[in-house]
């Protein structure tokens, strides 16, 4: 199968797909990365040739920096909704891995938790959830999929703190599998993803399907989670928050981008 699009670069060798976003200045998640993503799910999902998917960056500084916020909620797809897009490849009897380097904030951290595998440079990987600051809750399941992950105490510690996590901090708190060595990230998840699609994918597929319903979240409290989101989006005090990291240069390669913690605690 063939794989074109503009905001991801699709290469499949030896049954893995390795996805790299790929969406300057800071590979924002835009509304067309979105829809080249819920495309990309639509076609793998029927590729025998792909047994295992890999996520990465072609920015060294971004993995994905957050949603754009200059998209109207009016154009945001319903049909499906975006938590229903990685709902999906959650559920897909294939294996996803996130190979993260670089910043990945909001919706980038939440395609990251979609992922059953997330492994992390030491050295470069920052992860936010920095929805609760401007006044927003999570949209992409992030609420739903975290509090399996760390537990309920430091999922709030991270959803209600909006701030920066290291790679090692993420790591002891369950957000990610292993921070590695930034000189050994790319080969050790190489070799693990090539491991596991050389095995029988009914097994693969078997096992995943018996982990599944002990730790995904179920529909109703992603589509709820979603209805929040919308709700809090239509606040005043959300959209002037929104403008006001606009005006301080938020969605360009700026400190309010490089530090973007520090300007949340601003606001």
């Amino acid at each position: 199968m063939t794989y074109a699009f503009d905001t991801l670069r699709v290469r499949v060798q030896d049954d893995v797909a390795r996805v790299t976003f790929d969406n300057p200045p800071i590979n924002l998640a835009t509304l067309a990365m979105g829809a080249e993503l819920t495309r990309f799910i639509d076609q793998v999902a029927d590729d025998d040739a792909v047994r295992v998917i890999v996520f990465d960056s072609a920015d060294p500084d971004f993995f994905i920096a957050h949603a754009d916020m200059s998209d109207s909620e009016a154009d945001w797809p319903e049909d499906p909704p975006f938590w229903a897009v990685l709902e999906r490849l959650s559920s897909l009897p294939k294996v996803s891995i996130a190979q993260i380097a670089g910043r990945t904030r909001g919706v980038g951290s939440e395609i990251v938790l979609a992922c059953d595998l997330r492994f992390a440079s030491a050295e470069r990987a920052v992860f936010c959830q920095p929805e609760v600051a401007v006044g927003m809750v999570l949209g992409a399941g992030g609420t739903q999929r975290l509090p399996a992950l760390a537990g309920r105490a430091r999922a709030l510690e991270i959803l209600l703190g909006s701030e920066d996590f290291d790679a090692a901090l993420a790591e002891r708190y369950g957000w990610i599998n292993r921070a590695l060595p930034d000189a050994e990230l790319d080969a050790f998840v190489d070799r693990l993803a090539r491991r596991i699609a050389s095995f029988p994918p009914d097994a693969v597929a078997a096992a995943k399907g018996m982990v599944d319903p002990i730790t995904l979240p179920d529909s109703d409290g992603l589509a709820e989670e979603w209805r929040q989101t919308k709700l809090a989006l239509a606040r005043p005090q959300t959209q002037a928050r929104l403008r006001r990291l606009l005006e301080l240069g938020s969605q360009t390669r700026s400190p309010a981008e490089l530090d973007h913690a520090r300007f949340l605690g601003e606001l």
